[in-house]
């Protein structure tokens, strides 16, 4: 009787085990087939993965996508569905994180909020094409922790090329992991990734710059998180219009109450569109973030930046021009009081020419803490229109006196400004001193254009080497612009070094041929050379070009 009862024991033991799962049949319909194709819509490979989320998320292994432009998945019912974009990678454990392009909810898998402990049976589901329910049963013969939390799992269980990306599941039907690649496919040892690791992948805001990423085609998803987010899309206006379109809208959609979305779609439009169509949609998204935004007065003043830079860009739509772009910032500094707004009021009253209201606008922002350089100079640049030409010297010594005793390549671009207001005030000699500051501060990187400036300051204040140095330097780093070889024909000319006069000239004139300039002052200085009759001759055709002080030096010579 004892026997039998054993008997009877073993077999209900062993017709348990024969049964399938109950949950079988709805996970395995969260197992795909994935494609993937190359450039030339070749394709590289064939292999598994599975739904993670019920918006069509889901994980499988990096080398599949490895090189991919494109991927698409075939679900249990043989729809196939286009890879959107991935979400994650990590080569190193050899996973990848994706999501498809559908507008229903997949079926998806439950992952294990607990790991399975050492000796614990674990099932391999079978992948998507297999049709039989049965499974391969296994044990947990040991656990490895990675990156801090999740598991790595070594199994009893002999595994194919056919079942990487498979999940490997508890008893209770929930997915501890994923099998990997095995180097022996005779063994009966295999290994699974926790699959959350791989359903926990993110971008962030730097992985435009990461490689594993790169080496995939498909384009790549936002951050999860809004701020990471709100970088990678700025670090990615680099990408094609049509891609970077895209992400706009796949950022409004994944944070329909941040403005951001919004506004960089309404300056997508502008950018790239001149019609009024497009306008009126930059408009509308202009004025939804606005209405969506938690932040108004940084809401305001992104509207008003996209108005007044409209006007400068001379951008005829009736909803952007000075007078919106001013109420936009007036309601800013309502709700908000920032030095920063005062500041885009003076630049709107300024862009109006109401310099009177602009300078009381900087002068506000030069008594709070937003007290910069540039909002000093631009006190000084309106001072100077206003014609109060010292008080506008006085602000641009403030203005370079910001940077401290010891000036930086910071200071340069101001320094240069004051030495522009002296020269401009007839004050050349200090101007000179500021233009040599400024050569100074930005360590060899004088363009051919400021030694061409300095060498008229120079001229003015009678320091004529040092003007000959700098009109030959210029022409020396700018070879093919005529004034600066004009310049310095008239200089050598003046300094009676009349063979390299005659010899600028002709070069010149292989650049400007009719340039009636360089035949007189070559013609010029041939007479002075004794060369009567090439002197006359280059006169007279400075002459017939239009040339009238070359018709007094005829004259002259001539008697």
């Amino acid at each position: 009787m004892k026997q039998i009862l054993i008997f009877i024991f073993t077999l209900f033991a062993s017709l348990g085990y024969a049964q399938t799962p109950k949950w079988v049949n709805k996970a395995k319909k969260a197992i795909v087939s994935i494609i993937t194709y190359d450039k030339d819509n070749k394709i590289i490979s064939t292999g598994n993965g599975f739904f993670v989320k019920p918006n069509g998320t889901g994980v499988a292994d990096y080398g599949l996508f490895d090189g991919a432009q494109r991927a698409v998945v075939i679900n249990s019912d043989g729809k196939e569905f286009p890879i959107d974009c991935i979400l994650g990678a990590n080569s190193m454990y050899d996973v990848v994180k994706f999501r498809i392009k559908t507008d229903k909810e997949v079926d998806f898998v439950t992952l294990a909020k607990e790991p399975s402990p050492l000796g614990s049976t674990i099932y391999l589901l079978p992948y998507a094409s297999q049709k039989e329910n049965t499974l391969e049963r296994g044990t947990v013969d040991a656990v490895t922790q990675i990156e801090g939390k999740y598991q790595y799992y070594t199994l009893h269980l002999k595994t194919t090329e056919k079942t990487v990306s498979c999940p490997i599941t508890n008893a209770n039907g929930e997915v501890i992991g994923m099998i990997q690649k095995s180097a022996d496919p005779n063994s009966t040892t295999s290994y699974a990734l926790e699959a959350s690791f791989a359903a926990d992948l993110t971008m962030n805001a730097l992985s435009r710059m990461d490689y594993t990423l790169n080496s995939i085609g498909i384009r790549k998803g936002l951050p999860e998180d809004e701020e990471q987010a709100q970088v990678f899309l700025m670090m990615s206006n680099s990408l094609k219009p049509e891609a970077y379109f895209e992400l706009i809208n796949e950022y409004i959609t994944q944070f329909p109450n941040s403005q951001d979305g919004y506004f960089n779609r309404a300056n997508f439009y502008i950018d790239n569109y001149k019609d009024e169509e497009h306008y009126k949609l930059a408009e509308e998204d202009i004025e939804k973030a606005i209405e969506v935004s938690s932040k108004k007065d940084d809401a305001y003043y992104n509207a008003c930046k996209i108005a007044y830079q409209a006007v400068a860009k001379n951008i005829q739509y009736p909803a952007w021009n000075l007078e919106k772009a001013m109420e936009y910032i007036e309601k800013a500094y309502q709700i908000n009081p920032l030095p920063l707004y005062i500041q885009v009021q003076g630049d709107i009253f300024f862009a109006m020419k109401d310099y009177e209201k602009a300078y009381t606008c900087y002068e506000k922002v030069n008594q709070s803490s937003l007290r910069s350089a540039e909002s000093l100079f631009s006190a000084a640049r309106t001072k100077q229109i206003m014609g109060a030409n010292e008080e506008a010297l006085a602000l641009m010594d403030s203005t370079v006196n910001s940077f401290g005793t010891l000036l930086t390549e910071k200071a340069a671009p101001y320094v240069f400004q004051r030495a522009q207001m002296k020269a401009s005030m007839e004050k050349y000699r200090e101007a000179v001193l500021d233009y040599n500051e400024y050569e100074k501060l930005t360590l060899g990187k004088a363009t051919a254009e400021f030694y061409y400036i300095r060498e008229q300051a120079e001229m003015q204040c009678r320091l004529y080497q040092q003007a000959l140095n700098d009109i030959e330097k210029a022409v020396s780093m700018d070879p093919k612009q005529i004034v600066y070889i004009v310049e310095q024909v008239a200089l050598y000319t003046r300094f009676s070094q009349f063979d390299k006069a005659i010899e600028a000239a002709q070069k010149g004139l292989t650049l400007a041929p009719d340039n009636a300039d360089l035949y007189r002052m070559m013609g010029f200085s041939q007479i002075q050379l004794k060369q009567q009759e090439e002197g006359k001759k280059n006169l007279l055709k400075a002459k017939e070009l239009g040339d009238k002080n070359a018709e007094t030096i005829l004259q002259k010579y001539s008697k």
